[in-house]
């Protein structure tokens, strides 16, 4: 018996048949996550449905020395669940409970594959929703929000995944099962939440979540405004955020965007328009009434020639239906394509966006761009044909080519989707040999053995106690026992 079939066996007497998928087709059905470009069938697939039996995974991989990477609804765009080849996914799909909504404490406490739109529906008869609101809010997983720190369009106003944690029971890679923090808004202690947070499965994996709830607003107004170009939309979000506005979100779409929203679920945004903004302002009913007539004069001045206000919920999300369906429409218009991330300062976006389509024109390739225009997050999307010879190799290229110019203009290669496998080789572009080194002793303090979703965020292979291509040795601080401080 292989060592992989002998884990599998332990598996299945600890959990049950039915969590242990080792057939061959079975598991190709895990191969990747949203990111389709990269594809690796795992050697098992485990389905947990506690946290004992997760921690009891993660303790049974630790034993063996074989590596695991962590997978929740699968709608990461980074590849930051792409599985080993030669270990274990674990699956916490079926880690779906509620454990608890406490409206007095403002908190609810919920299993990792928990769906983030459910724990809204949940707090909502109690006057409460969860603010963080991924595009694939209704799919994706709570504990995939935590390793990627997700964010979504409000997360202008009320930030990412990481300002709404206040506690995670946690499975180290050794299979402990540790709390850190709870319900108390500012645990002692190291900042293990945000340590923890945006790890992209790389110290652990979350058994369970407690979350910070959020009031629901007394009133919400949605505006969907037509410009011209994107620059003129864009001169409109600056002067928004200029005058001291902080609306719940703006999120932008181009004409190419909004071309294939239209053909996917026929949204009726503005005839001819060059870019459309959608503007979401709530709160106290008198401040939000304020606030929103200040963004539609702004949009006004900087040439919107349509505004459509959202007359009551069932129109606020036809508004919002095109924007949340931007991704998967792309589809309609093209066969194969890439969903970049990165981010650029709010003053950058004219500038950012002419050189784009100056990308895009040279290469022959196409992006739409869909973005959250108020904290300049890009989600720039580049179209091709996988079935023309050359074409993937050249979305590649422009793909890249935007990275760098977000960090050109003073921005980062990620925003919220994380960098996982696919930007693994960009992080060099960003941050120095010592920032690298110093991300990695980190890693290494918690997962010396580099089993957990091994091969994800740094451009190499590198091992702990060890730098390739500068260090053949063991790092300093590692000789010196400083790494075992962290």
């Amino acid at each position: 018996m292989t060592p992989m079939a002998a884990l599998a066996e332990t598996l299945r007497s600890a959990l049950g048949s039915e969590a242990v998928i080792d057939d061959p087709q079975r598991r190709r059905t895990y191969e990747c996550d949203g990111l389709a470009h990269y594809k690796v069938t795992p050697a098992l697939v485990v389905l947990p449905t506690t946290a004992a039996e997760l921690a009891t995974v993660v303790r049974a991989c630790a034993a063996g020395g074989v590596p695991f990477v962590a997978r929740g609804s699968g709608t990461g765009l980074s590849g930051g669940a792409l599985p080993h080849a030669d270990g274990v996914l674990i699956v916490t799909s079926r880690m779906r409970r509620i454990v608890e909504i406490d409206p007095s404490n403002q908190r609810a406490v919920v299993e990792p594959g928990v769906v983030n739109l459910d724990v809204t529906r949940a707090a909502g008869p109690y006057g409460y929703y969860f603010a963080p609101d991924p595009s694939s809010q209704q799919v994706c997983s709570v504990g995939g929000n935590v390793a990627e720190n997700s964010g979504g369009a409000h997360c202008l106003k009320y930030g990412f995944t990481a300002n709404h944690v206040t506690g995670l029971r946690w499975v180290t890679p050794q299979g402990d099962l540790v709390a850190i923090g709870g319900k108390a808004p500012d645990p002692p202690g190291y900042d293990l939440l945000g340590v923890m947070v945006g790890s992209e499965g790389t110290l652990g994996i979350a058994g369970e979540i407690t979350v910070r709830l959020t009031r629901s607003p007394e009133a919400v107004r949605t505006l969907l405004a037509g410009f011209e170009s994107t620059d003129a939309a864009g001169a409109a979000v600056s002067a928004i955020i200029g005058a001291g506005l902080v609306p719940a979100a703006i999120e932008m779409m181009d004409a190419l965007a909004i071309e294939a929203a239209e053909a996917a679920v026929h949204c009726g945004y503005p005839a001819g328009a060059g870019a459309v903004l959608v503007v979401e302002v709530d709160g106290a009913a008198a401040d939000a009434t304020h606030e929103f007539d200040d963004v539609m004069r702004h949009c006004e001045e900087h040439g919107a020639f349509e505004l459509r206000v959202a007359a009551d919920d069932r129109e606020r999300a036809l508004i919002w239906k095109g924007r949340k369906s931007a991704f998967a429409a792309v589809g309609r218009i093209s066969p194969d394509y890439i969903v970049q991330d990165g981010v650029i300062p709010r003053t950058a976006l004219p500038e950012a966006l002419r050189r784009i389509a100056a990308l895009s024109a040279a290469a022959g390739v196409r992006v739409a761009n869909v973005f959250h225009a108020g904290d300049g997050n890009l989600h720039p999307l580049v179209l091709f044909d996988d079935a023309e010879e050359g074409q993937a190799e050249r979305a590649e290229e422009v793909s890249g080519a935007i990275l760098d110019l977000c960090i050109e203009l003073g921005g980062s290669i990620t925003g919220e989707h994380g960098v996982g496998s696919d930007k693994a080789r960009y992080m060099p572009r960003m941050f120095s040999d010592d920032d690298l080194d110093t991300m990695q002793l980190v890693r290494c303090a918690f997962d010396p053995e580099g089993l957990s979703n091994p091969g994800k965020v740094f451009p190499t292979p590198r091992l702990c106690g060890e730098v390739p291509g500068r260090r053949s040795g063991p790092h300093p601080l590692v000789s010196a026992g400083v790494a075992d401080s962290f």
